[in-house]
């Protein structure tokens, strides 16, 4: 029997349902043998390719009002922490660019975790450099090194290129899970994702 398949997770800080799955994938990967690889991406280009200069959640504000709830109760079901934020959609691009830094390191998960909680579990601003600072501090980093890393130009054009890959692979979304080519949207289909990861590995699905 071969290993699982990797699974990615793209994600985008400002995002009200990649909270909840940034807080759950890392342990429910792990349960399921599936190696996860993490790739945070901006939503606002993606939205604007399609006709959006806003998240769907403002432009149809039904719809947001039900989003709210919804996370609400799912983060009560998952028991995580959520605050309604006083800004939404906040500006996620510096965390995400210290993520692009660290998409393959081992503090990637920890750092996701601590951005997403600051903004939906404790209403912090993280577009704010000193709140990124602080998480970054808080986990042990060299937050000072790690900021000015993730404002580089090579790194900015790496969150660029990746977020058009995001485009180009079909994302409409976040956060989105992909298992080679066979996506999977919204945080609901965080275990749907993970065990076609685990049966398309086994052979199941040939």
């Amino acid at each position: 029997m071969s290993a699982p398949q990797p699974v990615e997770i793209w994600f985008e800080f400002a995002s009200s349902y990649s909270y909840l799955a940034v807080m759950r994938v890392e342990s429910a990967a792990r349960a399921a043998g599936v190696t996860l690889h993490w790739r945070p991406f901006l939503l606002g280009p993606v939205f604007l390719s399609l006709g959006w200069n806003d998240s769907p959640f403002n432009i149809y504000p039904p719809k947001g009002r039900y989003m709210w709830r919804d996370m609400a109760r799912l983060a009560a079901k998952y028991d995580i922490p959520f605050r309604l934020p006083s800004q939404f959609p906040r500006n996620g691009l510096l965390a995400a660019r210290v993520a692009m830094l660290g998409q393959d390191q081992p503090w990637i998960a920890d750092f996701a975790r601590a951005a997403m909680r600051a903004n939906f579990g404790e209403d912090r601003d993280i577009g704010q450099p000193e709140v990124i600072v602080d998480i970054l501090s808080a986990l042990d980093l060299p937050a000072a090194q790690l900021i000015d890393a993730a404002q580089a130009p090579a790194n900015k054009l790496a969150l660029r290129r990746q977020t058009e890959q995001a485009a180009e692979r079909g994302i409409f979304g976040a956060p989105t899970l992909l298992v080679g080519d066979e996506m999977f949207w919204g945080n609901d289909r965080l275990e749907d994702a993970l065990a076609w990861a685990v049966a398309s590995g086994s052979g199941a699905l040939s």
